[in-house]
C-alpha cells in the first residue's frame, strides 16, 4: 500500500509542532529551582546563591498564618502566597551581582537577596 505524499508532509508538520511546542516544558524542567518558606514573618533562607546568566524559578511555600507577597525590584517581580500554598515563578537571567527582595507583609523581618554568580 503506497502512502500519499499529502499525508505524509501533514503527519511530519504535526510530529515538528509537537515538538516545538515540547520544547519549553523540557527546558523548565531541566532549569534550576530555588526553594523559599516564609515563616514567622521570615524567608528561609534569606540568601540564594544563583547561577548568573541563567533562568531560574523561585518556588515560595508560605507557612505563614496569614498571605505573603514575595517582591523585588530589580528585575520587578511579585508572587502573593496564601497561607498553606505553594507557588513558582520564573526569572530572568539575572547578571553576576546581589538583587534584594522583602515581604510586602513583613517588610521589616521578611528579607532576604539573590547573589548571581
Amino acid at each position: 500500500m503506497k502512502i500519499p505524499a499529502s499525508l505524509i508532509a501533514s503527519v511530519r508538520s504535526l510530529a515538528l509542532a509537537a515538538a516545538v511546542l515540547a520544547a519549553p516544558a523540557l527546558a523548565r524542567a531541566d532549569m534550576p529551582t530555588f526553594e523559599v518558606v516564609a515563616e514567622n514573618g521570615r524567608f528561609t533562607p534569606e540568601t540564594i546563591e544563583v547561577p548568573a546568566n541563567t533562568r531560574f524559578r523561585l518556588q515560595l511555600t508560605n507557612r505563614n498564618v496569614g498571605p505573603e507577597e514575595f517582591e523585588t525590584s530589580t528585575p520587578f517581580k511579585e508572587l502573593v502566597v496564601g497561607p498553606g500554598v505553594t507557588r513558582s515563578t520564573i526569572f530572568p537571567p539575572l547578571k553576576p551581582g546581589s538583587y534584594p527582595f522583602f515581604g510586602e507583609f513583613h517588610p521589616d523581618t521578611a528579607k532576604g537577596r539573590f547573589v548571581a554568580k
